[in-house]
Formats: structure tokens, sequence, C-alpha cells
């Protein structure tokens, strides 16, 4: 039975991942910064079946004995505060985690069990203000936020422990991914509940800013099923993980709605957005490589990862329309 050791295993990604190779036989051990409800909520349902370990990943000497009592064959690490809003709210801190987090578990591994297969999530905001349209993994960094600045720094050390140190460690760059897991302070989520609470009488309206704007948006579910591939393979490479088609924000509004019957224009207020992030070039990635090499492509339509956020949205506010 392989190990698999996953940090932020409580976030989205974390969970699916974890589904995903406990399907696989594998043994699963993942971090989380404290046990409270909040944080484990998305992996209360698997947890007779994973290991739990409390950390921040800003104790070295603490990440360390997690590696020595564990042995992983492979680690993943999604720890990060993905709402990059919050990156300029708090730079130092998602820094601190995003960047300084990767260098700790690649010296983790070096030291402990350099045997073992490491990934990285990195992030299309690494592209930022994209050069050329669609991204591969040729294009050229230019990030313009916080987050995305600390994602490259991750991506490039985990480049650097590769050919310096011989680490099978992989990133998988990543474009939005979504599911019914999602976190509400996405746009994704905004949206899909506000279809639900409106269907359910729970609402009247809803808020958005900017309509147009456009990205490439997959299933998570899809996504892990990648992250996996680039571990199989015999030789340790970067990959897009992309749809390599972009969706309005009216397009998801559109889906949403008229899932549940309804026509989003009679409910939707127009806002002015209170911080307006820097724009450039379009973000959607180009999978080819993943195609090619893992035999990778995404499985869930953008219609079909709607309709599933919806269902799961309607479901789980059903309660508050009894009694």
């Amino acid at each position: 039975m392989k190990t698999a050791f996953i940090t932020g295993i409580s976030g989205q990604d974390g969970s699916y991942l974890s589904e995903f190779l406990l399907g696989k036989g594998y043994r699963v051990v993942g971090t989380v910064p404290d046990r409270s409800s909040a944080r484990i909520g998305r992996i209360r349902h698997l947890l007779n079946r994973i290991e739990i370990v409390e950390d921040d990943l800003q104790d070295q000497e603490r990440l360390e004995k997690v590696f020595r009592d564990y042995r992983p064959d492979e680690a993943y690490n999604f720890a990060a505060h993905s709402f990059r809003a919050d990156s300029f709210q708090q730079p130092i801190l998602n820094t601190a985690v995003i960047a300084m987090g990767v260098t700790r578990i690649l010296e983790a591994v070096r030291k402990i069990c350099p045997e073992a297969r490491f990934f990285q999530a990195s992030s299309s905001e690494i592209f930022g203000k994209p050069q050329e349209v669609p991204q591969s993994e040729t294009t050229p960094f230019h990030p313009r936020t916080p987050y995305g600045v600390s994602k490259l720094y991750g991506h490039l050390m985990t480049i650097t422990y590769r050919e310096n140190y011989g680490l099978f460690a992989c990133s998988g760059i990543l474009f939005n991914h979504e599911s019914p897991r999602r976190s509400p302070e996405f746009v994704t989520r905004k949206i899909t509940r506000a279809a639900a609470k409106i269907k359910l009488g729970i609402a009247r309206e809803f808020r958005l800013g900017n309509l147009e704007a456009r990205r490439d948006w997959g299933f998570a579910g899809d996504y892990v099923r990648a992250m996996w591939l680039m571990l199989q393979q015999d030789i340790p490479d970067d990959y897009v993980i992309a749809t390599g088609e972009t969706r309005s924000v009216r397009e998801l509004c559109e889906e949403a709605f008229s899932f549940v019957g309804l026509d989003y224009r009679e409910y939707l207020i127009r806002e002015a957005e209170s911080f307006r992030f820097p724009e450039g070039a379009q973000l959607v990635g180009n999978p080819g490589k993943a195609r090619n090499m893992l035999g990778w492509k995404p499985e869930v339509s953008f219609p079909e990862l709607v309709r599933r956020m919806v269902e799961a949205d309607l479901e789980s506010l059903r309660p508050e329309t009894s009694g």
C-alpha cells in the first residue's frame, strides 16, 4: 500500500484527491491547520478512512517529524489561501504559507524521503498578464497579484529542487477548477448558490459586478486525476491543466438560472466592483502537453459542472425552507 501525504487536505482539491487515492488503495495522510468543524467539512465523510495531522507548515522541525513518521511515497501540496483578493489584504501571510511552505516541504522530502514523488499545485495566476493566448508550459511568467507571485516562487522552487537535487518534483499549472465544494466567496459558488436560494424562495436578488469577465473553468475532480497521473510518469515535468475554453460570468449565470427554470436578469442587481484586479490578456490554458503525455482530458463539461453545483446548493439549502 502506497502512502500519500496531502497538505491542505480539507480544501476542495485535497478532498477530491483523497477520494481518488483511496479508490486506488492508498493510505492517505493529510494536514489541516486545526480540527474545527469549519476546517474539515469537506472531508468529514472521509475521517474514518484517512489520517489527519494538525500542521500549518510554519515549523520545519515539526514538518520533518511528520515525514519521518509516515514516510510518504507521494506528497501533494495544496496549502494556500486560494482566494486572490485575500492575498492583497494579507500579502505577508500569503507569502509565508504559499511560497515558504513549498520550500519547507521540498526540504523535508530531500532530507528524509528523497525517493518520494512531489506534486506542487501551481496556478494560472503565475501568467498574470500573459504574453500569448492560450498559455502553455513555455509561456513567460508575469504574475500581478501577491498570490500569483507566491505561486511562481513555489513553481520555480519545485523546478530548482528537481534540477539540483534530482527529486521527482512536478508542478501542475492549474487553471480555474470548480465544484460543489468550492468556497462560497468564489464567483462560481456565489452564482450557483444565488440560483438555488432564489428558486427556494430564500432570496429575491443577487449582486454581481463584471459579467463579461471570462475564465477557463473546469471540474476539480477531473484535475486531481491529472495530478496523480503526473506522479506516475517515468520523468518528472510540469503541465498546464485546463479545458482550453473560456466562459463568461454571464454564461455562468445563464446556465445556473436556466437549470432551475429562471431568468437571471430578473433578479440581478449590478454593482460596481469595490476592487478591480489588474486585467490583461485572457487567461486560458493549452492542455495539449497533458493530453499527449499523460493521456488526460477533462470529462465534465461546463454545463454539467454548473448543474452539479446548483443541485448541491439546492440540497444543502432545502433544510432552511422547512418548518
